[in-house]
């Protein structure tokens, strides 16, 4: 007879890094609530760097298929958060008290629902691919959700620049929404992505320090 569970769910060293991401969204929604934006960028690039490496530790250990198709799950719902829902809260509260903060309102939901119809089409997918082999993906359809780890501090920094040469109250705002908007459309545009591997991984953490770096000096 099966023993029945107390609690619901899985519970392994595999998600470590899946909850421990959905943490650093969390603060960096906080932080974006308090109009500390440098630090909300940081902590959702953190997110971003979490993302990066839980499939990678979730390989190294031992599970069932009803571990990985919930380790599949958990991962598409934290990063619904992490990676639409945050950068949606940054859109919002980048515009402080202003009048136009609807176009960042606006911003926010098509890139949360961009990156929602993304998703569950990537759960679909990927369940029917794994059935099929146990390989690993080489590429992506479209952007992957995650990009707005990189997006975000992108659209701050040359927002933060064009605020230096035409009207500082409007540039960083409007050009962060514009951006957003690109980026959700690159959620559900099908063209081929290369998922980066041990090179690639190294390259993007080099990236994001760089990123960071110009966050905090612009």
């Amino acid at each position: 007879m099966e023993k029945k569970q107390r609690f619901v769910g899985f519970y392994n060293p595999s998600v470590i890094l899946t909850y421990l991401g959905l943490t650093c969204a969390f603060i960096s929604m906080f932080r974006a609530w308090e109009e500390d934006f440098r630090w909300a960028i940081f902590f959702l690039m953190l997110a971003g760097l979490c993302d990066m490496f839980d499939g990678t530790v979730a390989r190294r250990i031992k599970r069932n298929e009803s571990e990985k198709k919930f380790g599949i799950q958990l991962d598409s719902l934290c990063d619904i958060v992490c990676f639409g829902v945050t950068p949606a809260t940054i859109a919002y509260m980048i515009y402080g008290g202003s009048n136009a903060r609807f176009f960042g309102l606006f911003a926010g939901f098509v890139l949360t629902l961009c990156g929602l119809i993304r998703l569950a089409y990537f759960n679909v997918t990927e369940e029917e691919r794994q059935a099929q082999t146990s390989e690993r993906r080489d590429y992506y359809q479209g952007m992957p959700i995650t990009a707005s780890a990189i997006g975000v501090p992108v659209a701050y920094i040359v927002g933060k620049l064009l605020a230096t040469i035409i009207d500082r109250s409007i540039a960083l705002p409007i050009f962060f929404s514009a951006f957003m908007l690109f980026v959700a459309f690159l959620y559900v545009y099908n063209f081929p992505v290369r998922k980066p591997h041990k090179k690639g991984m190294i390259i993007m953490i080099v990236c994001c320090l760089a990123l960071f770096a110009g966050v905090l000096l612009v």
